[in-house]
């Protein structure tokens, strides 16, 4: 299988021949401004010394400082982590916000970390990376298996470093120390109303019955927004697995079966299915949220939802998306999709700055316009070019940034 780099490559040599862009602007675009590889030295609880190898990749910065998660994951490396810088900085301009894109990393299983060790190993990325980072240059976020804490350790790491106190070098931090109201929810919500613009031009029902595959951040409060808003959530799985029924599971007693008992298999009335079950149910709408490379040419001819909503970045490759369109499957993209995350990411950023701090309503209520004024645009452009809507996105977001960079 390709790697994901090579897949948002193909994805830009697409985009290129789909919209009207200059052979010197795809050729900028195919190479990150900078990408750094770090070794970070760890005192382990028993005293040993351990190296982790982190990465950070600064894509592009034309529409404002780089911005983009660190995920900390046993199979993170190099290309993955360009790759999702190279998406993010579609993400940013698709999204409308003056931020460029990038992404960092450790090749690392937290769960294998205490405490202590997963705190010495965040001060350590940071340390190593601090003459790069900064609020006015490159503002990292939360990811894969990196949390609300792990920001505010890092945030604190950069302060004693280089004095500064706006906390805006970073975030995705805990409300009091200088977190957005609804940077929890904002990615699954976001996802909500992009959803809501476009359920009529695909002729989705009005109430759609959703199977996602994840159940971190993203997939699990999707289950609670879609199914809130009155759709019927008929399957969800974790890393181990998922659950499936047909008449809708009921995710407030989802949320606290998985809570009491650490999975989700077992959950009174569904029954047990595997990740790649699920992707394969009949359902309106598919929502991916795990991670890349999930909907493939193995499995694309099996995919039997109307509509697939990628909430994971790269869930469907090349390959499977021209599957998909031969199938007249509609793909929703990630870039837009999943969007809400950065764009909360960039009113906390903002807050921090102005040293403001904003409702979850007035949160809600921006991001709401935000994302209905781009999948305008995005629905627009896809008319008029004829186009699937992953073209679309790109092609409005790569318009953008040429603009901006000439």
């Amino acid at each position: 299988m390709k790697n994901p780099f090579d897949n948002a490559m193909s994805q830009l040599d697409q985009a290129a021949r789909a919209g009207n862009f200059g052979h010197a602007f795809i050729s900028r675009m195919k190479v990150p401004d900078r990408d750094i590889r770090i070794s970070i030295p760890v005192e382990m609880d028993d005293g040993s010394i351990k190296i982790f190898e982190g990465y950070r990749v600064e894509y592009n910065n034309t529409l404002g400082p780089y911005k983009g998660g660190i995920r900390y994951h046993p199979d993170t490396d190099i290309n993955e982590i360009k790759a999702l810088a190279f998406w993010m900085t579609l993400k940013c301009a698709a999204a409308g916000i003056p931020m460029g894109g990038g992404k960092g990393g450790v090749t690392v299983d937290p769960k294998n970390l205490s405490k202590g060790e997963l705190e010495r190993l965040s001060r350590g990325w940071v340390r190593r990376l601090a003459d790069v980072l900064g609020p006015r240059k490159d503002v990292p976020a939360p990811d894969v298996n990196t949390t609300p804490e792990i920001m505010a350790w890092i945030a604190d790491e950069f302060e004693k470093i280089t004095g500064d106190k706006t906390k805006a070098v970073i975030t995705g931090k805990p409300i009091d120390k200088g977190g957005s109201e609804g940077r929890n929810t904002s990615t699954a919500q976001g996802a909500f109303y992009v959803f809501e613009k476009f359920k009529k031009e695909l002729g989705l029902p009005e109430k759609c019955a959703v199977a996602i595959q994840g159940f971190g951040n993203a997939g699990s409060f999707a289950g609670v927004v879609f199914s809130r808003a009155g759709h019927k959530v008929v399957a969800i799985s974790d890393s181990k697995g998922g659950v499936y029924n047909p008449l809708g599971l009921d995710m407030d007693k989802l949320l606290e079966h998985k809570k009491s008992t650490g999975t989700l298999s077992g959950f009174s009335g569904a029954k047990n299915i595997s990740n790649m079950e699920l992707l394969e149910i009949e359902c309106d709408l598919l929502i991916p949220a795990a991670l890349e490379n999930q909907i493939n040419e193995t499995n694309a001819e099996k995919i039997k939802a109307k509509v697939v909503l990628e909430l994971a970045n790269g869930p469907t490759t090349p390959e499977a998306d021209e599957i998909l369109f031969k199938r007249d499957v509609p793909i929703v993209p990630d870039i837009l999709v999943n969007s809400g995350g950065v764009i909360v990411s960039y009113f906390e950023w903002e807050q921090n700055l102005k040293k403001e701090h904003w409702s979850e309503k007035e949160v809600f209520d921006k991001l709401k316009k935000m994302l209905e004024e781009n999948s305008e645009k995005i629905l627009k452009k896809s008319k008029e070019l004829k186009t699937t809507f992953r073209m679309s996105t790109f092609i409005v977001a790569l318009e953008r940034i040429e603009e901006k960079m000439i």
